[in-house]
């Protein structure tokens, strides 16, 4: 099996990030750093786009086929709020020829609900009293994490957990439509999980969390296109071949890309991305 080859490193990861800035921005991403003097692509999103375990993400990969700096904005369970809250990082993707965003869950941003931290959007950091008023039984000093959070909702009451999950849908729509009007309408979306967008689905399981079809459908007026790439049976029998992570990561590494979905995640792109270019340069 392909899967065997994985090589996970005793105690490190392996991997030198080099994280550096960008403009204004506090935030830390993967470099090496590019220049953003001259024409470029801006890639956001999770741990997918970060590269997480990779050694070269598929925005590095995409580089190399289409000969212009891509700059990875990408950062590990990163939501909408992260790029949102960001003043430098929005006049970077103002800037960009094109953006490309990958479809991020919904749990990873504040809502009427409860609130997370601003850079580390899987943190749960309190819960509204709007939330406290809904699950009076809930006790959330012990809840760090969003997940953890909407497991035990649901466990409490499926019924009120529908009400705080409709919110977070509602919200992800209005947050994307507003992180699209900074791009001055030169951005794809990717969709990257091991299924296609379908019908809505409150399984915690399934990632991007909570974004189906239908929310996906309501930003194609502000989009040039939604790529949606499913790793190919071939990606899938690497398994976790030519990550980079120390055992105490295997279960992380085991639930993200490996290097060959990170090559068709490229190819799919280079495919989407080339005539844009092209049409935009008038050739």
């Amino acid at each position: 099996m392909v899967g065997d080859m994985s090589f996970a490193l005793q105690g490190q990861s392996g991997l030198d990030y080099d994280p550096c800035r960008y403009g204004r921005s506090r935030l830390l991403f993967r470099g090496p750093q590019r220049s953003p003097e001259g024409p470029y692509l801006a890639f956001l999103g999770g741990s997918e786009t970060y590269g997480r375990f990779i050694p070269a993400p598929f925005p590095d990969l995409l580089e190399q086929q289409i000969g212009l700096p891509c700059l990875n904005f990408g950062s590990i369970n990163a939501g909408v709020d992260l790029y949102l809250h960001d003043a430098g990082i929005l006049d970077l993707i103002g800037a960009a020829r094109l953006n490309v965003i990958q479809v991020m869950g919904a749990q990873n941003m504040s809502n009427r609900f409860y609130s997370v931290h601003p850079r580390r959007n899987d943190r749960f950091l309190q819960a509204s009293p709007l939330l406290m008023q809904l699950f009076e039984e809930v006790d959330f000093t012990e809840i760090h994490f969003t997940r953890h959070l909407l497991r035990h909702l649901q466990q409490v009451s499926e019924e009120r957990f529908q009400k705080v999950v409709a919110e977070l849908r509602s919200s992800w729509v209005l947050r994307m439509r507003h992180l699209l009007s900074q791009t001055q309408g030169q951005s794809i979306l990717v969709w990257l999980a091991p299924e296609p967008p379908g019908a809505p689905s409150c399984d915690l399981n399934r990632d991007p969390l909570f974004v189906d079809f239908d929310m996906l459908d309501a930003l194609r007026p502000q989009l040039f296109d939604i790529v949606e790439v499913t790793p190919s049976p071939e990606a899938q029998e690497w398994g976790t071949a030519g990550m980079a992570f120390n055992e105490f990561e295997t279960c992380v590494a085991q639930g993200l890309m490996n290097p060959r979905a990170h090559e068709e995640v490229a190819q799919c792109l280079a495919g989407a991305i080339r005539p844009l270019l092209a049409a935009r340069s008038g050739h």
